[in-house]
């Protein structure tokens, strides 16, 4: 059975930890996923990286602010590069006119 713990500060979790890793490290491999798969969420973060994560924060995924600040950090043109080389059948196409 794998066993982990939560680290506290007034009631909220800050990360949950895993042998191995925390749960911010796989919140970071999704956000890192969904930004070369996903079009309509990189046009969101590149526009208005602030809004984007708080968007995702807001619906539980867990991010330290310094990580936060990486991924801001982070040349915006390597999104976009890594996009164009994802086949078209992982991408999740933006709806939007």
């Amino acid at each position: 059975m794998t066993c982990w713990h939560a680290r506290w500060t007034t009631g909220v979790p800050l990360a949950f930890e895993w042998p191995g890793g925390t749960v911010t490290q796989r919140s970071i491999e999704m956000v890192i996923g969904r930004l070369v798969t996903d079009e309509e969420f990189r046009e969101t973060f590149l526009s208005d990286p602030h809004k984007a994560l708080g968007d995702l924060l807001e619906q539980g995924t867990h991010l330290s602010p310094s990580e936060m600040a990486a991924l801001i950090a982070t040349n915006s043109a390597l999104w976009l590069e890594v996009a164009e080389h994802i086949d078209e059948r992982l991408q999740k196409a933006s709806l939007k006119a």
